[in-house]
């Protein structure tokens, strides 16, 4: 008898704790980093997309190449995404999207419509993906059986200020400067007391600095001129690519002003960019925490921020 109500206790105390951890999570915000890269079709770093979980809510911000296959392989249904931010309409940010739309409808089997918020042009260019998959999206619920609803789109231009705010999960975009594109978009995404901000591509930004005041993470984009002459690249080429991105030094005074409990970078350019190519500059400026991001990176941002990096695959 006794042996018994020993082990409900324990049972009991397992539970408790299993719940605990659970209200805890749902407190905080979990950024997985799906893509790293930018347009080099490389596999180590797929194209820029970063998966945001807060409040039992799951959304994608932007939707690189690659994009569905990350989310594949940590288990997160398409089906459960609540929508997609675009920081700006490049092809290395959206090539990815008909393939997590269309694929993801069809494989999870999704039957609610798709809200897809970006800067101006979004919705227009939504509407031409309709057109152009249109004979998929009218026969795929004849033949496979899925609800014609997981093909709608409901997409909106936004302009900068709160873009989503529902149960406890706000969503703001702020303008970046990546001229000549314009408008172009970071946004912060803020939940229970916690932040995180993703800076989408940029080169040094006040705006972006405004926003990301006291965040506990900051995600941002870097460039590395040394990545870009070992690739070969004219001095005139690279400093075009250059000129429109942020440097490991320029980001570290960015970091150096906001003051983040942990500064990830992504969307690295090149996707060939090394810790050796991106931490000492970064030092030059910047003495606080700092991770170079890669796929499948998770950061779980609560009392504490803790990285988890994943698991090395034998060659």
């Amino acid at each position: 008898m006794v042996f018994t109500i020993r082990c409900r206790v324990v049972a009991t105390a397992s539970i408790i704790s299993a719940l605990l951890t659970v209200a805890a999570q749902a407190q905080g915000i979990k950024v997985t980093l799906l893509g790293t890269g930018n347009p080099p079709p490389v596999m180590n770093r797929f194209g820029p997309s970063t998966l945001v979980e807060a409040g039992g809510q799951k959304f994608l911000f932007d939707a690189g190449r690659g994009a569905l296959q990350r989310l594949r392989q940590i288990g997160v249904r398409w089906q459960d995404v609540g929508g997609v931010f675009l920081t700006h309409l490049h092809s290395d940010h959206v090539i990815g999207f008909p393939d997590l739309w269309l694929t993801g409808w069809l494989v999870s089997r999704r039957d609610i419509p798709l809200q897809v918020w970006g800067p101006r042009g979004t919705k227009k260019m939504m509407s031409y993906l309709e057109q152009a998959y249109d004979y998929d999206i009218r026969i795929r619920p004849y033949g496979d059986q899925i609800s014609p609803d997981g093909a709608v789109l409901l997409a909106e231009d936004i302009g900068e200020g709160v873009v989503y705010d529902k149960d406890g999960v706000k969503v703001t975009a702020f303008e970046v400067d990546h001229t000549p594109v314009k408008p172009a978009f970071g946004y912060r995404i803020d939940h229970a007391g916690r932040s995180v901000v993703l800076s989408g591509d940029t080169r040094i930004s006040e705006n972006l600095v405004r926003y990301s005041q006291g965040v506990d993470v900051l995600i941002h984009n870097v460039a590395a001129p040394e990545t870009l002459q070992r690739a070969g690249l004219s001095p005139e080429r690279a400093q075009s690519i250059i000129v429109h991105h942020t440097t490991a030094e320029e980001a570290g005074q960015v970091f150096s002003r906001t003051k983040p409990k942990l500064a990830v970078y992504s969307h690295i350019v090149l996707p060939s960019a090394t810790e050796q190519d991106l931490i000492p500059p970064t030092r030059k400026t910047y003495s606080g925490p700092l991770e170079v991001g890669e796929d499948l990176m998770v950061i779980e941002v609560g009392d504490h921020v803790e990285v988890r990096r994943p698991a090395r695959t034998s060659p």
